[in-house]
């Protein structure tokens, strides 16, 4: 199983640089890259609504999952 960060995409829909999407929501763009790789173990929902407020989207939007397939 596994959580996959779809940032990029939104990123993209949203003709946004993640650049300034870290400018905006007040978080380095070092942390918004790791974020976007997927290689964080979790994230505060502080920083989901900021995501989500800036982005105008919902946090499915942001976030997919994707289960093992059946054995």
């Amino acid at each position: 199983m596994a959580i996959i960060v779809t940032l990029d995409v939104m990123l993209a829909r949203r003709k946004m640089r993640a650049k300034d999407l870290a400018r905006r929501i007040d978080i380095s763009e070092t942390n918004l890259s790791l974020l976007r790789s997927g290689k964080v173990k979790g994230v505060r929902f502080e920083t989901l609504e900021k995501l989500c407020h800036e982005l105008d989207c919902k946090p499915g939007d942001l976030l997919d999952f994707e289960a093992d397939p059946p054995s």
